[in-house]
């Protein structure tokens, strides 16, 4: 299956939103990797905002400003994968104007193109919902790592993101507290993780 240009979301649709905007636009589309001759992808079904600098969840609270984080800052259309527990890559999606950094984490996908290679990257035999229910495990599946952080989102750099193909329909969206962040506050209050309600492969709570 291959990508027609007109489908791939430009930098200006990732520049013009926040981060809770964003979250909500991204539900419905494709997150595709090329890498090698490998292409895999997956419908984005669960996502989490995170707006710094107030958001005292978010890496860039108070603008804090990292070798890690500086990604953040950049014009929205990049991507900002970070490593969690020295384990998991975390995929986000950078958002807004330049210095202001708004970040959507992708939390989960339904796989779409490429299935044996992403069981093979996770070391599965057949397609569960753990495949790629997770922002942990769609890294992992679609073969992203924080070498690929701080890579404009197009498909000349190997990750992208499609619109979706259809409208969502009134009351599709779910939103709820964002998962881990029992640390931030009042802002772990913030319902800013948005999911699909009738997809089966969103993370578990």
């Amino acid at each position: 299956m291959g990508h027609s240009n007109e489908n791939v979301l430009s930098p200006s649709f990732f520049e013009e939103k926040k981060a809770t905007e964003l979250a909500v636009d991204l539900l419905g589309c494709s997150l595709h990797t090329s890498i090698g001759d490998e292409k895999t992808s997956g419908l984005i079904v669960e996502t989490e905002a995170y707006c710094a600098p107030e958001d005292r969840a978010s890496h860039a609270f108070q603008n804090r400003k990292t070798a890690r984080t500086e990604t953040m800052f950049e014009s929205g259309g990049v991507s900002y994968i970070y490593l969690c527990y020295g384990i998991h890559h975390l995929f986000n999606v950078v958002c807004g104007p330049k210095d202001l950094p708004h970040a959507v984490l992708v939390r989960a996908l339904e796989p779409l193109e490429g299935v044996p290679t992403m069981l093979k990257r996770r070391k599965m035999s057949k397609p569960e919902t753990r495949l790629t229910a997770g922002p942990g495990c769609l890294s992992r599946a679609l073969g992203l790592t924080v070498a690929d952080s701080g890579k404009k989102l197009k498909p000349a750099c190997g990750i992208w993101v499609e619109k979706r193909n259809r409208e969502l329909r009134s009351g599709e969206v779910f939103s709820t507290t964002r998962i881990g962040i029992d640390y931030a506050g009042k802002w772990k209050d913030k319902p800013w993780r948005f999911y699909l309600k009738d997809s089966k492969w969103i993370s578990k709570k």
